[in-house]
């Protein structure tokens, strides 16, 4: 597998939250532990609860596990450039409504679109990359074909995570 871009805070942010995920293993051991205590496990939900919760825990820090190898963690703050690539807050505007747009390009591992930050692979994040002020970007979405304008291209740094 390539390797996975991420930025220096969503690395930070990932590494504590297998820290605490790993954290949870006692508590987790210790509910199994006391359900298994209370009898007959085949109609005891306070076990099945402990057991499903571990499972999930521990796909979650194996995922994390697998991924860590992989990142290529990238300062923000050194990052510029003219064209639209990992790290760059981009400002489009649709060609047939005039909505303006910001984007931030992130990793998939970092993006958050609810905070206005996408993954360069998604099908936005793909249409924008390599561009400049100036040209278009087409996305095929699900409502259609949207043309967008690029109307910036900044590199803003670690500052540029607080866009909404």
């Amino acid at each position: 597998m390539d390797r996975i871009p991420i930025c220096k805070e969503g690395y930070e942010k990932i590494t504590q939250e297998l820290a605490d995920l790993k954290a949870q293993r006692p508590a987790i051991i210790q509910a199994i532990k006391e359900a298994r205590e209370e009898g007959d496990l085949s109609e005891n939900a306070g076990y099945d609860a402990a057991r499903e919760r571990q499972g999930m825990l521990e796909a979650r820090i194996t995922y994390i596990n697998s991924r860590m190898p992989l990142f290529d963690v990238l300062d923000l703050n050194k990052l510029d450039g003219e064209r639209a690539t990992f790290g760059a807050t981009v400002e489009v505007e649709d060609i047939d409504t005039d909505e303006k747009r910001t984007f931030l390009l992130l990793g998939p591992d970092d993006a958050d679109h609810k905070n206005g930050s996408i993954s360069v692979l998604s099908p936005m994040g793909q249409a924008l990359l390599g561009k400049e002020v100036g040209d278009e970007a087409i996305v095929d979405a699900p409502r259609g074909r949207i043309e967008y304008e690029i109307l910036s291209v900044d590199f803003n740094g670690s500052a540029s995570l607080k866009i909404k």
